[in-house]
């Protein structure tokens, strides 16, 4: 057995215990630890496989940007775990059935391309590297897809704001658009009252402060 054959093997059974960790660990914070080991996993595979620049990407991007917004959008919200695995139970047949449905949809992909013996590399690709083949593939054949995978991050990251901006008892909130329509005469008010002499016990007014000893 070749070298490379025994990483990708180790690499692999890494990636799935960390993920596997991931959807049980009851700690989120740990869970988003073990996704980031995921992905440095995924990537090690990546370089393996001889594709660098998504190997470079999946770390720098992931590992690098989304992750650490997943970090802080953990620790900035108030979870109540408690809450969170109320129902699991009814939830966990049709979770089955889609994680089933996945691995079978995987398993189809993956079994197509192992059932090819010898594949042919065309002849264009020898003199162009991955990042110019899978820019013209992005833009050209998967330019919908590429759209629609956008798309679902800006709506993640309109979620992550959404949730960090709601009230919470335990921290001091206020309304951004009351802070911007404020005026300097809702702060502060003026008032001219007369000035009036201090009288003591004896109902006698008071020396002034200047010339009592």
């Amino acid at each position: 057995m070749e070298f490379t054959t025994v990483l990708f093997y180790v690499f692999s059974a890494i990636l799935v215990l960390a993920a596997i960790r991931v959807i049980t660990d009851r700690n989120p914070v740990h869970a988003a630890l073990f996704l980031v080991l995921s992905f440095a996993s995924a990537s090690a595979l990546w370089m393996l496989l001889k594709a660098e620049f998504l190997s470079i990407v999946l770390i720098l991007v992931y590992v690098g940007a989304v992750m650490v917004l997943f970090l802080f959008v953990v620790m900035m919200i108030d979870i109540k775990l408690s809450k969170v695995r109320e129902g699991f139970w009814g939830y966990l047949p049709l979770a089955a059935t889609v994680g089933v449905v996945i691995v079978l949809e995987m398993a189809a992909v993956l079994f197509r391309g192992f059932w090819r013996a010898h594949t042919d590399v065309p002849a264009v690709s020898a003199n162009i590297g991955n990042t110019k083949e899978l820019g013209k593939l992005i833009y050209t054949q998967y330019l919908y897809a590429f759209e629609l995978a956008a798309l679902l991050l800006l709506l993640a990251i309109i979620a992550a704001v959404a949730l960090t901006m709601r009230k919470r008892k335990d921290s001091k909130y206020f309304a951004p658009g009351d802070a911007v329509r404020v005026k300097a005469s809702d702060r502060l008010r003026i008032v001219k009252m007369k000035a009036e002499a201090r009288v003591d016990g004896d109902s006698q007014p008071a020396a002034p402060a200047a010339e009592q000893k």
